[in-house]
């Protein structure tokens, strides 16, 4: 691993990583100028410079996957499963290294990010012990020595954001491996560091060239436009992507052009039912970690907060207590803040603009609506902001179904009070909240608890507990049947001859990765 000084202001952050693409086994430079990976803390912090990449560099990575496909589907369970488990076990012995780069690249607070560090070592352990369960999905095909097992689908291209920047490209690199795929990942241009940190650990657990395939760039330059052009040439036979709907539904226009299977993870408009007989305290409470843990940035971050009449004036209260005593500020500096700065200035300045649209829908803001700085900071607010971009936490109130607040996109601090008459309206809210991947009803009446089981749309439903700070996926690729999303069923008829012994995996030795640089 090659690092240098940083800026001497920002000296105290850590060193700056040089960091590489990896195509076939190889760190190698791209096509294209490098780009520095600015702290979302600390813009003067240089965390990691980067090679960008072009269409050719993309169409080298592609290549290299396909030549590794036959040998690593060949690699029996077992080996790949054990390969993934080395993974996590190197990132485990790393983890504080880790989760610092994670705090200054994208600005979570020290214990989120070592969250986001474990729960990517949990997810490498699950993989490794599902093996198992794989090799038992193969069926008789009605005929003697006729059978039916699952297959790899090819080349998987993982694009994923910056919202979760280890864990949620993980989760979709590790399902892909285990099931004998092959990949091409572009990580968040926001991240690439924290990402060449998880190739490090891929390259320390001996992963053989050409299986995992990382090019770097903006999704909006060159080589977003190289990969929507690599779906119709037919490099990838399939796709994964979290972040924004927008870019969703054009990752799925393409893919649908191309009959390419696609897996979207999107941001979307989580809600949380609070029924009169619920805890006010309590759930004024899990609703503070639901809506401004990431500072509001994460894909499962509460945004529509349904709250039953007769509480409503209590919830609020509670709530805008709980709000007035979040701290704000830099997790460099100060670890213990609540909240951490927004990940880019685009994404502040997007944010920006929902107050103006919260005010023309009719909404009245309780609190929030500007950006904290140097000039307007109060005790809430530690540490350094100057060059970071950090939002005060927003609360709407009189927020109806109808309103761009509750359906459109917020990517930040801010959450909606929604006041309903009866346990229907609040289902009926709960189920126009779009793209919800988690929903929560805290009541004590079994019968709303059990409808809300039964009809809410959300992919996660929680009666009575919020959850592990607000954390959860419904989709079918992380829930059960996963598998179906990087294999497929292939029916064998007929005398297949002689079994074929298993290969072994490639040789792969790499220089060791000083994480001690860092």
């Amino acid at each position: 691993m090659h690092v240098k000084a940083n800026a001497p202001t920002v000296a105290y952050s850590g060193k700056t990583v040089i960091g590489f693409n990896w195509i076939g086994g190889k760190e190698v430079e791209g096509d294209l100028p490098s780009f520095d990976a600015r702290s979302a803390v600390d813009s003067r912090d240089t965390v990691g410079i980067f090679p960008e990449c072009g269409a050719r560099d993309l169409d080298r990575a592609a290549r290299a996957a396909a030549a590794a496909l036959g040998s690593w589907n060949d690699l029996p369970l077992p080996a790949r499963g054990d390969l993934i488990g080395r993974i996590g076990e190197v990132l485990a012995a790393h983890s504080d290294q880790v989760a610092a780069v994670i705090t200054r690249e994208v600005g979570r607070t020290p214990r989120e990010a070592r969250d986001e560090v474990r729960e990517t070592v949990g997810l490498c352990r699950r993989f490794q012990d599902a093996g198992p369960h794989l090799k038992g999905a193969f069926a008789l095909a009605g005929r003697t020595g006729g059978h039916s097992h699952r297959r790899p689908l090819g080349v998987c291209a993982v694009l994923a954001g910056a919202s979760s920047p280890l864990a949620a490209p993980a989760w979709k690199i590790m399902a892909a491996l285990l099931c004998g795929d092959t990949v091409v990942w572009k990580p968040s241009v926001n991240a690439p560091t924290t990402a060449y940190l998880l190739v490090r650990a891929m390259m320390d657990a001996g992963l053989p060239p050409g299986v995992v395939n990382v090019v770097n760039g903006r999704g909006r330059g060159e080589l977003g436009r190289a990969l929507g052009n690599g779906l119709g040439r037919g490099l990838f036979q399939k796709v994964c992507f979290c972040g924004s709907p927008a870019v969703g539904r054009t990752l799925g226009e393409l893919a649908g052009r191309a009959l390419v299977p696609c897996s979207l993870e999107l941001e979307g408009r989580n809600p949380m039912v609070v029924l009169p007989d619920a805890p006010v305290a309590a759930a004024a409470e899990a609703a503070l970690r639901g809506a401004f843990g990431a500072a509001g940035q994460r894909r499962a971050s509460l945004r529509n907060l349904i709250v039953h009449q007769d509480v409503a004036d209590a919830f609020r209260e509670a709530f805008l207590a709980g709000v007035a005593r979040l701290t704000v500020g830099n997790p460099v500096t100060n670890p213990e803040v609540d909240l951490g700065p927004i990940v880019n200035a685009r994404c502040a300045k997007d944010f920006e603009t929902h107050w103006a649209t919260g005010r023309e829908d009719g909404a009245r803001l309780l609190c929030g609506g500007a950006a904290w700085t140097e000039a307007n900071r109060t005790a809430q607010v530690l540490g350094p902001i100057a060059k970071g971009s950090y939002a005060q936490p927003c609360v709407w109130d009189g927020v109806a179904p109808e309103m761009r607040l509750f359906k459109g996109e917020v990517f930040g601090p801010s959450v909606n009070l929604v006041t309903v008459a009866g346990f229907d309206q609040a289902l009926a809210c709960a189920n126009q909240s779009p793209h919800a991947a988690v929903a929560v009803l805290l009541t004590r009446d079994r019968a709303c608890a059990g409808r809300f089981l039964r009809e809410s749309n959300a992919g996660v439903c929680l009666v009575n507990e919020p959850g592990q700070d607000w954390t959860g996926n419904g989709d079918a690729e992380r829930g059960a049947g996963w598998e179906a999303e990087y294999s497929r069923w292939r029916t064998v008829l007929g005398d297949a001859g002689e079994a074929q012994p298993a290969r072994a995996a490639p040789a792969a030795a790499y220089e060791p990765t000083r994480w001690d640089r860092l």
